[in-house]
């Protein structure tokens, strides 16, 4: 089957890549280091390109600093828009299969039902508006790619949400958490077995994927979640969004309907409380 390339594999999803594809037995992944593979660098992708003729490029890479993307903006669209574009077109000219995450940011989140991938876009931060972007510029280059879109990524690697909660649970007495944004948790090891499941069954049923974990859950509840499992003793309190102001606004509700990626994909998704369960196992 050829290689795979993944790019941002030093990120929290790359690491799980590298960590499933461990499990898996899965040949020919290669993980470059950022400055062999940075996605801004069209010469030196041409060259990681022409040395492996990849059969798939993994892109993981992207800038997720939501609230600095609202200063940031220009750094913020190189790297999710014009670094994507880079890859696509390279992915075109080699026959290569495009896999790009993108993120529930690119909806408003004023709904109330789980969106379906053909839901409008109308991205409310520069963070969603940049990773839409992304999405936009790789069809004019290859009709071979899968974008799936993935929401409150967490795990064993890098920072991340739950990895917060524990720290802050041991330091503090008590915690308040927002619990008007409603969506779902993704245990990025799961996203991981996703990706490979594309790969290993060469899945042609390209286009835009809904990818999370089963159910939805507010922060606050997530919070509770994360304590309760884990035997942390801290009290925490429920605020509203207007509370706690941030530079970038979030979307309220970024539930998404995963019946594609189920039906077409052929993947099992896990619901967010039991793969959380299999983190905190995981971590200790």
């Amino acid at each position: 089957m050829g290689s795979i390339l993944v790019f941002g594999a030093s990120g929290q999803l790359g690491q799980c890549l590298a960590h499933v594809a461990k499990e898996r037995n899965t040949a020919d992944m290669v993980f470059p280091p950022e400055a062999q593979a940075n996605i801004l660098n069209p010469q030196g992708l041409k060259e990681l390109f022409e040395q492996y003729r990849p059969a798939y490029a993994i892109n993981c890479a992207a800038y997720t600093a939501v609230d600095k993307a609202e200063d940031e903006v220009e750094l913020a669209r190189k790297v999710n828009r014009d670094g994507v574009e880079n890859l696509a077109r390279l992915c075109g000219e080699y026959g290569t299969t495009l896999i790009q995450i993108s993120t529930d940011f690119v909806f408003a989140g004023t709904g109330n039902t789980p969106l379906v991938e053909t839901d409008e876009a109308a991205p409310i931060s520069i963070y969603g508006l940049t990773k839409l972007e992304g999405e936009q510029v790789i069809a004019p280059h290859t009709a071979k790619f899968f974008t799936l879109r993935t929401s409150w990524l967490y795990s064993e690697y890098a920072n991340n949400f739950v990895k917060t909660m524990l720290k802050l649970g041991r330091e503090r007495d008590e915690l308040r958490v927002i619990w008007d944004q409603v969506g779902t948790p993704t245990y990025a090891i799961d996203l991981a077995g996703c990706i490979l499941t594309i790969i290993e069954t060469q899945n042609q049923q390209y286009g835009i994927y809904h990818y999370s974990n089963e159910g939805l859950t507010s922060w606050y509840d997530f919070a509770t979640a994360i304590f309760e499992l884990s035997q942390t003793t801290v009290k925490t309190t429920p605020i509203r969004t207007a509370e706690y102001p941030t530079k970038a606004t979030r979307p309220a509700f970024s539930v998404m309907d995963k019946t594609k990626a189920k039906t077409q994909l052929g993947v099992a998704i896990p619901h967010w409380r039991t793969s959380l369960q299999t983190c905190l196992s995981r971590l200790g």
